[in-house]
């Protein structure tokens, strides 16, 4: 692979990234307010909540851990994945499809919004 072929790819990316960093408040405004308006159910501390109450939850864990956030990758890793307290996974059930780790979930809903996004830009 020619060197300006993969500068250009690491330039690209490095854009990307600079203008995702703008975006990050509207990506977890995004993340949560899907999360909460899905029919899915969430574990936390082997306990199940509804969507609208998970999406409460995690609103003020972030509202509390903004320092955290500086990414919506870290806001997924450090604030969304986990309790704080147990340090215990959280998990989610969607009706069509089997139990998985939420963090997994959440960066399958970040790329999803990001290409849709790049495809609205395009």
């Amino acid at each position: 692979m020619p060197a300006n072929f993969v500068a250009i790819l690491i330039v690209a990316g490095l854009m990307q990234t600079v203008a995702y960093a703008n975006d990050v408040p509207a990506e977890i405004d995004y993340l949560l307010t899907t999360m909460g308006s899905s029919d899915c159910t969430f574990t936390r501390n082997g306990k199940e909540h509804n969507a609208t109450d998970t999406e409460a939850h995690l609103r003020r864990k972030y509202r509390r851990g903004k320092r955290y956030a500086s990414t919506t990758e870290d806001f997924i890793k450090n604030l969304e994945s986990r309790s704080s307290m147990s340090k215990k996974p959280y998990f989610i059930t969607c009706e069509d499809d089997k139990r998985k780790e939420s963090g997994v979930w959440l960066k399958q809903l970040l790329a999803e919004f990001r290409s849709l996004k790049i495809l609205v830009k395009g």
